[in-house]
C-alpha cells in the first residue's frame, strides 16, 4: 500500500504525520519513508536513520559534434524548453532548462547529437529495524524537482507499507510524488488560507483518480470552514490534532510525537486502519 502524505501550503504540519505514521506502523509491519519534499527533506531529522547509501541523480543533457551539425535549428524547433538555441552556426545549450526528454537528440537528420549525464540531486537510503528511509535532495540552483523525485520512488518496495512525504503546494513536483499511491492524505489548518489551499490539493487528487482524506491540524483556532467544506464534498476528516504547545515543543526538539506522546501511537495506528477502510471499498469496486 501505498499512502502519500501531501498539503497544499507549506507549513501545515505534513512532516509530523508522515514521520508519526511511519514510525507507529513500524512496530509490526516493514515501512518505508520516501521523502520526495526534495528540496528540503526534513523526515530524517524526525527519525534520525543513519543514511548508509548514495546514488546521484543524473539526467541526459545533449552534446553537439560541431564537425557533423548543419545548424539546421532542428533541434531548437523540437525543445519544448527552449533548452536549445542556434545562432550564426553556432549552438547554445542552456542545460538547467533542459528536461532531459531527449527529443532534439532523437530527431537531429545528422545525428550530430549525443547526450551526457548531469548531476542534479542525489538520493540517500538507510535502515532502522522495521523502516527504511529513501530520501531525494535537489542540488542548490537546479529548478527541476521531478527527475530526483521519480529516482526516488523507483526504490519502492511494494512488500512494505509506503508512506510518502510530498512537496507542499500542488505543482509539478507533487504531481510527480503523488501519482500511483493508493490513498493521499492531505494535511491542512482550519484557516482561510488552508481552506483554499486544501481545496486546491483536492482538485488534484481528483485529477490523479486517487481518493483521499483529511487530516486537521492545530485545531482550536480558525474556524469550522474547512469541516464544512470537507462534509459538502464529501471528503472523510481523518483525524485531528490539537494546537498544543507540548506538540510544537517535541517537534521543535526533533522528537517525535509518538516518542514524546506514546498515546498518538494509537492515534496513527486508528488512522492507517480509516485508511485501509475506505481503499478496501474501491479495490473492491474495480
Amino acid at each position: 500500500m501505498i499512502i502519500s502524505v501531501a498539503s497544499g501550503k507549506g507549513g501545515t504540519g505534513k512532516t509530523l504525520v508522515a514521520t508519526s505514521l511511519a514510525l507507529s506502523l513500524s512496530s509490526s509491519n516493514r515501512v518505508q519513508l520516501l521523502d520526495c519534499d526534495v528540496e528540503e527533506p526534513n523526515s530524517n531529522i524526525l527519525l534520525r536513520v543513519a543514511m548508509t547509501q548514495s546514488q546521484p541523480v543524473r539526467i541526459p543533457i545533449p552534446r553537439v559534434d560541431e564537425a557533423k551539425c548543419t545548424y539546421c535549428g532542428k533541434c531548437a524547433e523540437v525543445c519544448a524548453y527552449n533548452a536549445i538555441a542556434v545562432i550564426k552556426k553556432k549552438v547554445l545549450i542552456f542545460s538547467e532548462l533542459c528536461h532531459g526528454c531527449g527529443a532534439c537528440s532523437y530527431l537531429c537528420p545528422e545525428t550530430a547529437i549525443t547526450e551526457e549525464g548531469r548531476e542534479v540531486g542525489v538520493v540517500k537510503r538507510g535502515n532502522s529495524g522495521n523502516l527504511e528511509v529513501i530520501q531525494g535532495r535537489l542540488n542548490i540552483g537546479e529548478a527541476m524537482a521531478p527527475p530526483v523525485i521519480r529516482d526516488v520512488k523507483k526504490l519502492i518496495d511494494h512488500g512494505s507499507v509506503v508512506i510518502i512525504d510530498v512537496p507542499p503546494g500542488t505543482s509539478c513536483p507533487v504531481i510527480e510524488a503523488v501519482r500511483g499511491s493508493d490513498f493521499c492524505l492531505l494535511v491542512t489548518e482550519p484557516t482561510p488560507f488552508g481552506l483554499n489551499d486544501l481545496s486546491l490539493a483536492v482538485e488534484v487528487t481528483k485529477e490523479l483518480g486517487i481518493p483521499c482524506g483529511v487530516i486537521i491540524n492545530r485545531t482550536g483556532v480558525g474556524n469550522d470552514e474547512v469541516e464544512q467544506y470537507c462534509h459538502r464534498e464529501g471528503i472523510s476528516i481523518l483525524l485531528k490534532i490539537p494546537l498544543d504547545r507540548n506538540i510544537a515543543m517535541l517537534y521543535s526538539r526533533g522528537i517525535p510525537l509518538i516518542e514524546g506522546m506514546p498515546r498518538w501511537r494509537e492515534e496513527f495506528l486508528g488512522l492507517f486502519q480509516r485508511v485501509k477502510g475506505i481503499i478496501a471499498p474501491e479495490r473492491i469496486a474495480e
